[in-house]
């Protein structure tokens, strides 16, 4: 098998892919998971959640043959890297600069861009063969754009539903904390449902607007959303439609393939 790893700020995902004799994988998923991401947590923790979560789905740590990881937390690399060595005996790849992607990235400073950016448009160009804008619901909500040609021009990056959220009742003294959740009626007639149409409505707006003004600059380009929060904002777009919750991990598969050669040198 192989185990995909995307480190996010908030939340972390999993998965795996059976192996074939090549080396390659084959591109359904056999299991998944997320979990929260969690600075604190020591490598024996970590160990056991993951010891935890294969037993769940009756497998063993034994059958995981390769890792590859995708990271936007630096802090915790080293400590993914422990992890994998102690309890898979494997050292993973991480996909920074250097290794073989197979898009060109036409962004000022290629490193600057985050892993899961890349990864996630490797994923839609490689699934559609067409101009692609991704939608990733995380931490941030990122807007990445790839060309015809499959290259990758850039994007937009917005403050995430959650940390605004957070923010907006950390900095109230009287407005109290509510489920996200799409209400019924744009006009609230109590401070809970004002507060949902506010979070609904506002991320749609933000999301409709900047998606609007992108596909003006690449015309019939294909909208793609991922991550926990895509399906709550695609309940009230007119532009986001399309939703694939396993796009970064069939990223991180892509990516593993296409440094094969590499890694059995």
């Amino acid at each position: 098998m192989l185990l995909v790893i995307d480190l996010g700020n908030t939340e972390t995902e999993l998965g795996l892919f059976p192996l074939r004799e090549d080396g390659t994988a084959v591109p359904e998923l056999a299991a998944k998971w997320r979990i929260s991401t969690s600075q604190t947590q020591t490598t024996d923790e970590r160990a056991v959640l993951v010891s935890q979560l294969f037993a769940m789905k009756g497998l063993a740590l034994s059958i995981v043959q390769g890792i590859i990881v995708s990271s936007v937390v630096p802090p915790m690399e080293s400590r993914v890297l422990e992890t994998c060595e102690r309890f898979f005996g494997l050292k993973p790849m991480f996909v920074e600069p250097g290794i073989k992607t197979g898009m060109p990235v036409r962004y000022d400073n290629p490193a600057d861009v985050g892993a899961d950016r890349i990864v996630n448009a490797i994923a839609a160009y490689e699934n559609f063969k067409q101009s692609c804008v991704v939608v990733d619901f995380g931490t941030a909500i990122t807007f990445d754009v790839v060309s015809r040609r499959g290259e990758y021009l850039g994007g937009v990056i917005a403050p995430g539903i959650g940390i605004s959220v957070d923010a907006l009742f950390m900095h109230t003294a009287r407005l109290p904390r509510v489920d996200i959740k799409r209400p019924q009626r744009v006009i609230g007639s109590n401070t809970v449902h004002s507060l949902q149409s506010g979070l609904f409505h506002g991320f749609v707006g933000l999301v409709d607007g900047i998606l609007e003004r992108l596909l003006a600059e690449v015309d019939g380009a294909r909208v793609i959303g991922t991550g926990s929060m895509a399906p709550f904002i695609a309940g009230g777009s007119r532009f986001l439609s399309e939703i694939d919750d396993t796009l970064t991990l069939t990223g991180l598969r892509i990516i593993w393939e296409r440094n094969l050669h590499t890694r059995r040198k």
